[in-house]
């Protein structure tokens, strides 16, 4: 039998036990692959190569899918050719070390210097703008941002003990724009608050992290920079903006507590981004 009446056969006993819209994504599936077999004349079982499936996969991947449709391609594609083996139509599975496309990594969203100074100017309180220069000016996590105890700061050498992922703790620089802001911030704390947070809420009590990301997003509509702008927006323009001036990979990994380097080289993609955007605007060659 060749790779269509196969097909037929595999639906008929996959129906039996499957919803009707699973079947109907699988009858999909296997029309795509049937109709690329076709183009490569590939009709009988044998022909199923796993050069041939690698082959449909990375064509699938080129036309835009998202990688959720390319998955569901790979298990109708896995279902299918585990059948043929099951009914003897193939002597071994071709797409048992099948692997779908690595997603292409998508860049940070991170914000100018110019729009980090706006974004900043817009605080109209000690606290807000604190929160503001202290996510940027040592590249926290919102989540070490709102643990931040007034213990935990050294105003006089600029430094902030912060505890990232994992609980592990590392020294942040804040620089003086952030310390100033959190010395205004502390002292207008207001009686019967509580001692330990450096953040409060109207209640007195510690910051939450959801009141952070409501609070970067009003600045950044007031601002009048990028409105998907969040808490970790500022994360990663203190990585890009570091790097722009001069900082080297180890060093930015450092600062931003990152346990592997691999996580902290997106931002030299990003980076590399801006240098091609600058050429493209300055060259006098880039848009003949």
């Amino acid at each position: 039998m060749n790779l269509d009446r196969w097909a037929t056969r595999f639906l008929a006993r996959f129906a039996q036990k499957a919803s009707p819209h699973s079947v109907r994504a699988y009858r999909h599936d296997l029309e795509e692959l049937l109709a690329f077999c076709r183009s490569q004349k590939a009709g009988e079982p044998r022909a199923l190569t796993h050069r041939l499936l690698r082959g449909h996969v990375a064509a699938l991947s080129g036309r835009g899918l998202k990688r959720s449709t390319v998955t569901r391609h790979l298990a109708t594609i896995r279902a299918y050719t585990r059948f043929l083996r099951r009914e003897g139509a193939l002597e071994a599975d071709p797409a048992r070390a099948l692997r779908a496309p690595r997603a292409a990594r998508s860049l940070p969203l991170q914000l100018g210097e110019a729009e980090v100074g706006r974004l900043i100017a817009s605080a109209r309180t000690a606290r807000d703008r604190a929160i503001l220069e202290t996510l940027y000016g040592g590249g926290l996590r919102v989540a070490e941002l709102v643990g931040l105890d007034r213990d935990d700061l050294d105003a006089r050498h600029g430094i902030a003990r912060v505890r990232g992922k994992g609980r592990k703790e590392r020294l942040a620089p804040l620089g003086s724009s952030a310390i100033g802001a959190l010395e205004a911030c502390l002292a207008e704390r207001p009686p019967g608050a509580d001692p330990r947070p450096v953040f409060l809420n109207r209640h007195g009590r510690r910051l939450g992290a959801r009141s952070v990301h409501r609070l970067v997003k009003r600045h950044a509509m007031a601002a009048g920079v990028d409105p998907r702008a969040r808490p970790h927006t500022l994360r990663h323009s203190f990585a890009t903006h570091l790097l722009d001036r001069g900082a080297n990979l180890r060093e930015v990994q450092e600062l931003l507590g990152h346990k592997n380097i691999a996580t902290t080289q997106i931002y030299t993609h990003v980076s590399l981004e801006r240098l091609r955007e600058v050429v493209a605007a300055a060259h006098p060659r880039a848009k003949e």
